[in-house]
């Protein structure tokens, strides 16, 4: 949903901070305000083209930045996720056009090139009009929003299980092909790389063994040294700390009798002994373990030089050149048996690709049946938004080989006049006619896509009267359940309004500048009054624009 929208020095707008709700928003204004100019900032903000012509005179740069809460879009998330610019439940982003062409896009604060931002914006905002992000005009819509009518979630998702399984076995019979015709030679060099590593006899955690190994004999007369000192000085040698403390002790304890805390001292004098005894006869045996052994070191430093060689050239750790010796066995076992492992795929691949056409038929099958149901619900919905006449079609053509998506691409035409041939929706249909194709489109399919904010910038195009009631009514209900941000000069549309804004142009201190406000109460009657009879608000078209917002009251 599109929470915040602020615009700095964009054409006519110097600056412009919308918050915006969920529900049906309309945006309402005299010709020329700048009605147009909001939603040309977002299709900006949402990868448009950037044109020079949009910074506002006088300044060097204009600036269109958004927040959109993402909680609910898991789709969103997880690409953002794969971008490493996710950040919470909200989704900032920021577009700058500068006149020195140096023109920046941030996501979440992180600069991004305008590819990385194209991928993320259908999956924020889809624009019905005549922008860049018409959702409509882009044909790999159209499959999923059949789909979503058709209510095959499990059969798509059955469908995409499959053709992964069957591409994943098709990959390896590919490259078990590749192999064999290379067959000798890698045979060769697999060879002699398991022949390396076998020979080497790797023990998990060995080299680690070795290392500690290794410091020990590089200063191993450092320890010796240290270790049969100590064992002198405490214990061996005329005079050592264990002779004195003995005859400290028993001088102290003869003499209890006279002050037994003297004898208490010698008892405490004893213990230490005892304990400063046991540390020397550690000290002896350490120093009769310390080995001055060259040849052992070479061995241990040659050992090493070997694991160290064989990480540079297979793997990063011991742990891991054993784990790739087993794909050597796996791999070698193949190629030595690849008659065998070829047929055991092909009858694997001939398999899973009766599981796909499986799924795949069951999967055709509903969107066959969905299809003349959504036909036929859309044109009941065209003919309550002035396009009775007009032919809606879905038409599905099998391909040659299954795609990702399934055994046939999906692609709507129309025919906006009676005896005229349906074409490409994609292609021929005006701003207006999309944007009321898309309502009746979304009215039909309340799930839709993943997209939660719609914005129609055109579907009053061309209609009064109970057309336009019906738009607004329509667009209303959809307000339920979605974000919709609506332009329009029609009050029966903007009757049916949850929030009403009202854009304003503004002459102030020699310059022209757009303002934004919400409308309430007497307030936006007297906008509706102004939209029903022109500049000339009177009490009649008053008294006019409070039966439009009663009557639309039920539904909004």
């Amino acid at each position: 949903m599109l929470c915040d929208l602020i615009i700095k020095n964009f054409a006519i707008v110097e600056q412009l901070h919308i918050n915006f709700n969920r529900g049906f928003n309309v945006l309402t204004g005299e010709t020329g305000a700048g009605k147009s100019i909001i939603i040309d900032a977002v299709n900006l903000l949402l990868g448009g083209r950037a044109r020079g012509d949009v910074i506002r005179t006088g300044t060097d740069e204009a600036t269109v930045e958004a927040v959109f809460a993402v909680g609910n879009n898991t789709l969103l998330q997880q690409r953002l996720a794969e971008m490493g610019l996710e950040d919470g439940d909200d989704l900032l982003v920021r577009r700058i056009v500068a006149r020195s062409g140096k023109n920046r896009i941030f996501v979440n604060g992180s600069p991004v090139p305008l590819a990385q931002l194209r991928e993320l914006t259908p999956l924020l905002v889809n624009i019905y009009g005549q922008h860049e992000h018409q959702g409509l005009q882009r044909v790999e819509t159209h499959l999923p929003l059949l789909d979503s009518y058709a209510g095959c979630r499990d059969e798509s998702e059955a469908y995409r299980t499959a053709f992964e399984r069957r591409r994943e076995i098709a990959d390896h019979l590919h490259q078990l092909e590749l192999a064999e015709r290379e067959r000798q030679q890698r045979l060769d060099m697999l060879g002699f790389q398991r022949q390396e590593i076998v020979a080497a006899d790797l023990q998990v955690g060995e080299d680690e063994e070795l290392e500690r190994e290794r410091l020990l004999l590089q200063h191993a007369g450092r320890l010796s040294e240290a270790s049969q000192g100590g064992y002198q000085t405490l214990y061996a040698q005329s005079g050592a700390v264990c002779e004195q403390l003995s005859q400290v002790a028993a001088s102290l304890v003869s003499l209890q009798q006279i002050d037994p805390q003297l004898g208490a001292l010698g008892e405490s004098l004893n213990s230490a002994l005892y304990t400063v005894e046991d540390a020397a006869m550690q000290l002896r045996d350490y120093a009769q373990k310390v080995s001055f052994e060259p040849q052992r070191q070479q061995q241990v430093d040659d050992r090493l030089a070997q694991i160290k060689t064989l990480k540079r050239k297979y793997a990063p750790t011991v742990e891991e050149l054993l784990s790739y010796l087993q794909q050597l066995d796996a791999e070698l076992d193949d190629l030595r048996d690849i008659d065998g492992r070829r047929t055991e795929l092909q009858q694997q691949l001939s398999e899973a690709e009766k599981v796909l056409h499986e799924k795949g038929r069951l999967l055709s099958h509903k969107r066959i049946a969905a299809a003349t149901r959504l036909q036929q619900v859309v044109e009941a919905e065209l003919a309550d938004l002035a396009m009775a006449g007009a032919c809606f079609e879905v038409r599905l053509l099998p391909l040659e080989r299954p795609a990702a998506d399934g055994l046939e691409c999906g692609e709507f035409y129309l025919a906006a006049n009676p005896g005229e041939a349906a074409q490409p929706l994609a292609r021929i249909a005006s701003g207006g006619e999309l944007s009321r194709i898309m309502l009746a489109l979304r009215r039909s399919i309340p799930e839709g896509d993943s997209v939660r904010t719609l914005i129609f910038d055109e579907v009053d195009a061309g209609i009064g009267g109970e057309a336009a009631t019906a738009v607004g009514e329509k667009i209303c209900r959809l307000g339920t359940g979605l974000q919709v941000l609506c332009v329009t000069h029609l009050p029966q549309v903007a009757a049916f309004a949850h929030h009403h804004f009202r854009v304003l142009k503004q002459e102030k201190e020699g310059r022209t500048r757009t303002g934004l406000d919400l409308l309430l109460g007497e307030d936006r009657t007297r906008e509706m009054a102004r939209m029903l009879g022109g500049a000339q608000v009177t009490e009649r078209t008053l008294e006019h624009a409070r039966e439009l917002l009663d009557r639309s009251a039920g539904v909004a």
